[in-house]
Formats: structure tokens, C-alpha cells, sequence
């Protein structure tokens, strides 16, 4: 973020990856939406766009690129933002993002700060998208079976910054590359608290738990559990349990932390915008900052 008056802010993000699914233009449109996450987690409007390409010219048709323009272009109309160029290279495998510039008021900026205990955990999306993602890659999913993943993340999370703005709470996140519990601890450790998660409350893609259940499971996520040093997890959550915690997420929803009075609003306000996902997923607690304590099932 980048302050040019009291009143006015910038807000920059880059995002950028290879093909997660085979069609081009739903690549494109998911690409667009991933790297206009970070402005909706700010808080922020976005203003435009750059592209960003890597392309492999003599070996995949700049039509196929056409699609993947096509899509992402789609998908930036809907967000009202300008796409105004861009640059691209020669590259050994097809890649492609953007560069995103958006415009927030200082004051009414949503930060991954500021949680305090008894808050509540909203998330917006529903998770495993890597999985599926890995699975189709490995021939262990059909594109059909990606449907629904591809709706939810090529969906904008305007709408869940919109009602998280209107309703007011405590700090925000977008769930990427380190899974739910990777960036949940980022708010925990900026906010100097810890959390309590229920895994039955957790909101999962059609097939992604079968799937991690049979170890089809990304690398980035493998990581992201080997990292995951401050967690005690449930005896009763399965390493595939744990998988989906920290399933490394592309376009995923955003992690909300709201007042417990806030809670049935939000959650009407998430409904009333249609969000892919609107569930309570547990509290904020006191501890050691960054601990999150995952259990199989728990009164949120």
C-alpha cells in the first residue's frame, strides 16, 4: 500500500502461474481473478491492469493465448478494471498473470491485523482447488469434475470485501499459495493471538477429500504441512484431513475475522452477495501468537 494523500492510497499486487486447468480461457479468467484477490483482501477498489506473459511461441498457437485474454478480459470487465497492456516474453511453458493496481482509503483499509479474542472465522470459498488441480494434471479427474472449482475461482471476491466493509471487521485475508492455516497464522501472528479452527465446519470442494485420501496431493501443500510447526491437530483428523487445511489454494476465498456481534450480519450480508461460501469456521482465542488449534468438530 502506498499513501499519496490522507485520503487516497494505492494498493499493488502481482500474480502470476502455468495452466491449472486445459481450457485456455478458464485459465485466463482464473489467473485474472487470483491476481485481483490482494485488492479485494485490502479492502481496496481495483483501477487496471498490466498482463503478464510467458508464451512458447513455437510451440503452442497464439490463438490459445487469444483465449486466455479472452478470459482474463472477461473477468476484468467484471471487476470495472482497465486492462492496459502489458508485456510478454518467449518462454519454455505458457504463463500468465497481471499486475494490479487499485485504490483504497487509508482509514477503511481491511489489514491481516487487528483480531481479537472471542472474534469469529468467516471463510468465503470453499477449499481444495490444489488438489483438484494436481488431480487433473495427473489424469485422476476429468475436466467435468473441476466444474464447480473453476466457478468458485473465477469468482471475484468483490462481493465478500463489500460486505466485510459494510459490516466492519476486525482483520482480513485472502486464502492462496500457504492453504487456510498458513495465512490464518499470518493474521494470528499480526494480531499476537491464536485461533481455534473445526474441521467439520470447513467448506470443501466436491472430490478433494477422496482425492487427498488417495495422496493426489501438490507439492506446495506437502510444504505447507511440513510448516505446519505451530499446529495441534485433532488425533482424529486424518493426514488427507490435514491436507485440505493446508491445501495450497489458487483463487480462494477470503478469510474474514468479525466481532461475535457482527456475525449474523455479515453472514447475511455474504449471502445476500452470493459468495461461493459462507462459513463460520471458528474463533480467535488467546495463546501464543500464530498457534492454531484444529479440532475434528466444535461449537462455532
Amino acid at each position: 500500500m502506498f499513501r499519496l494523500s490522507p485520503d487516497r492510497a494505492l494498493v499493488a499486487t502481482v500474480d502470476f502461474f502455468t495452466p491449472i486447468v486445459d481450457d485456455p480461457a478458464a485459465w485466463g479468467a482464473i489467473a485474472a481473478a487470483n491476481a485481483l484477490s490482494d485488492i479485494y483482501a485490502m479492502g481496496a477498489t481495483p483501477l487496471f491492469a498490466l498482463n503478464l506473459v510467458g508464451w512458447p511461441r513455437d510451440q503452442v498457437p497464439f490463438e490459445v493465448l487469444g483465449e486466455v485474454l479472452r478470459g482474463a478480459a472477461q473477468v476484468a470487465t467484471r471487476a470495472n478494471c482497465l486492462q492496459l497492456g502489458g508485456h510478454s516474453i518467449d518462454a519454455v511453458e505458457p504463463t500468465f498473470g497481471m499486475a494490479v493496481i487499485g485504490e483504497v482509503h487509508p482509514d477503511r483499509m481491511l489489514t491481516n491485523a487487528g483480531a481479537g479474542a472471542g472474534d469469529v472465522l468467516v471463510l468465503t470459498k470453499p477449499l481444495g482447488t490444489g488438489i483438484l488441480a494436481t488431480a487433473l494434471k495427473r489424469d485422476a479427474l476429468l475436466e467435468t469434475g473441476m466444474a464447480e472449482a473453476v466457478r468458485s475461482m473465477t469468482t471475484l471476491n468483490d462481493g465478500a470485501a463489500r460486505a466485510a466493509l459494510k459490516v466492519g471487521v476486525s482483520a482480513a485475508t485472502d486464502i492462496t499459495g500457504f492453504g487456510l492455516i498458513g495465512h490464518l497464522a499470518n493474521v494470528l501472528e499480526a494480531s499476537k493471538v491464536a485461533a481455534e479452527v473445526s474441521f467439520e465446519a470447513l467448506p470443501i470442494l466436491p472430490h478433494a477429500r477422496n482425492l487427498a485420501s488417495r495422496g493426489v496431493v501438490p507439492g506446495g501443500t506437502q510444504r505447507n504441512l511440513e510448516e505446519a510447526s505451530r499446529v495441534e491437530w485433532d488425533p482424529a483428523l486424518s493426514v488427507a484431513d490435514r491436507y485440505l487445511c493446508v491445501d495450497a489454494q489458487t483463487s480462494g476465498g477470503l478469510l474474514l475475522v468479525v466481532p461475535s456481534e457482527n456475525k449474523e450480519a455479515l453472514l447475511a450480508e455474504l449471502r445476500a452477495e452470493q459468495t461461493p461460501a459462507a462459513a463460520v469456521i471458528g474463533r480467535i482465542s488467546d495463546g501464543p501468537p500464530g498457534h492454531v488449534r484444529v479440532r475434528s468438530r466444535m461449537d462455532t
